[in-house]
């Protein structure tokens, strides 16, 4: 607990330490996808996330570790229902998966996505603050 100083009405008061939500998206170029056809690759990849994920949670910042994503899919582009179907040539990259993350500002939430391992295999990690309605 942190307490206010200078303030002397808060002065006894504990001031809570306030935690922001962040959205980690997972990306990937869709060439990466071809550098995991053994299963020892895969394997490997599996183990590495497992430990950055436990690494994350007993530190307190997975909010929800949340889903790996399917390549396919579907773009609805108006009010009429006109839909694409995916996966899409335009793209440049895929997006692989998300994970809600809990930390105190973006400055700490992109230094712990800095441990991701997609970023070993040319992915990225894209940060976007959750803004609180």
């Amino acid at each position: 607990m942190e307490y206010g100083r200078g303030d002397w009405a808060s002065f006894d008061e504990p001031k809570e330490k306030i935690m922001s939500e962040f959205l980690y998206l997972y990306r990937l170029s869709p060439d990466s996808l071809r550098e995991m056809d053994s299963p020892q690759k895969m394997q490997v990849r599996l183990e590495k996330w497992t430990i950055w994920f436990q690494d994350l949670e007993a530190k307190n910042h997975i909010k929800n570790p949340g889903h790996p994503l399917a390549i396919s899919g579907a773009v609805v582009k108006d009010k009429r229902g006109t839909v694409t179907d995916g996966p899409y040539a335009e793209s440049k990259d895929i997006i692989g998966g998300y994970s809600l993350i809990e930390a105190r500002d973006l400055a700490q939430a992109t230094q712990l996505a800095s441990g991701c391992p997609i970023l070993e295999h040319g992915g990225f990690v894209e940060v976007r603050p959750i803004r609180q309605m």
